[in-house]
């Protein structure tokens, strides 16, 4: 079913202009992903679409029409808007077209599956939208586990987060932890090793051995990791730094761990 919408007054409208901030998100338990490659990869993926909403420049778009096709014949309520006031809502400067509202996924650590060699990857804090998305994707690219926000963080479903996923939101299980304590259990009684990322760290990040269950955290992009995630550390690592930079992005230092645990996993 498409239903026509011109006025930004519409309750509809509104509503989406409402999630461009997290409050709201929070209190709906709902976000936007917007884009046909995104949303291709929702319904690959079995996401649930609440109702989409589209404007003309989707018909110019690769992909576009097969996808707003799919999404009609799914049952799924979308809207078609003016251009003009698709772009009052847009959160990318050069918009496709099409956006959609899908539930906030809730995962506690009690369903995560318990593997002989589980890899997890725990942010402490990482403010940035754009190195959040990054790091979800690595650790999508590497088999990685789960992956587990601290509160602190930039809100996962922030829509730049969300873009710079390409969609490996939907490939892992994402935890908003709400007692870090708890995490700190799961990993002690499962037996996965922490790893801690420090810039004093004696111990470089290659030789610590990835082949056993394990858990890489790294922290926030002005402070590093708290206090409590370094001394709940099994071992403190750190990345060789040869120049003259202080530290490295939390994405890249985050890439080059996980991408070590695969290596050793490979060989």
């Amino acid at each position: 079913m498409i239903i026509e919408i011109s006025s930004s007054d519409n309750a509809f409208i509104k509503h989406l202009k409402q999630m461009e901030r997290r409050k709201y998100r929070e209190k709906h338990k709902e976000y936007i992903a917007e884009g046909v490659r995104i949303l291709y990869d929702a319904l690959e993926n079995k996401q649930t679409i609440k109702s989409a909403v589209f404007c003309d420049a989707l018909y110019r778009t690769a992909g576009g029409e097969s996808l707003l096709t799919r999404l009609v014949d799914q049952g799924i309520r979308v809207y078609h808007i003016p251009e003009k006031l698709y772009a009052e809502i847009a959160d990318t400067e050069s918009p496709q077209g099409i956006m959609a509202v899908l539930p906030r996924i809730q995962i506690n650590l009690g369903q995560l599956l318990k593997k002989e060699n589980g890899l997890y990857i725990l942010l402490d804090r990482v403010q940035d939208p754009g190195n959040l998305g990054t790091i979800i994707r690595t650790a999508d690219a590497a088999g990685v586990d789960a992956v587990l926000l601290t509160k602190g963080c930039v809100d996962v479903y922030n829509p730049k987060t969300i873009r710079s996923t390409m969609g490996s939101i939907f490939h892992l299980p994402i935890l908003i932890l709400e007692d870090q304590q708890e995490a700190q259990d799961f990993f002690k009684s499962n037996q996965i090793r922490i790893l801690t990322t420090s810039l004093s760290a004696k111990c470089y990040h290659y030789e610590i051995d990835y082949r056993q269950a394990a858990a890489i955290v790294v922290g926030n992009e002005a402070n590093g990791v708290s206090d409590l995630w370094m001394e709940a550390a099994d071992d403190l690592v750190k990345i060789p730094i040869l120049g003259k930079a202080e530290s490295l992005n939390v994405s890249t230092a985050a890439s080059i761990m996980l991408y070590e645990a695969v290596r050793q996993r490979m060989e």
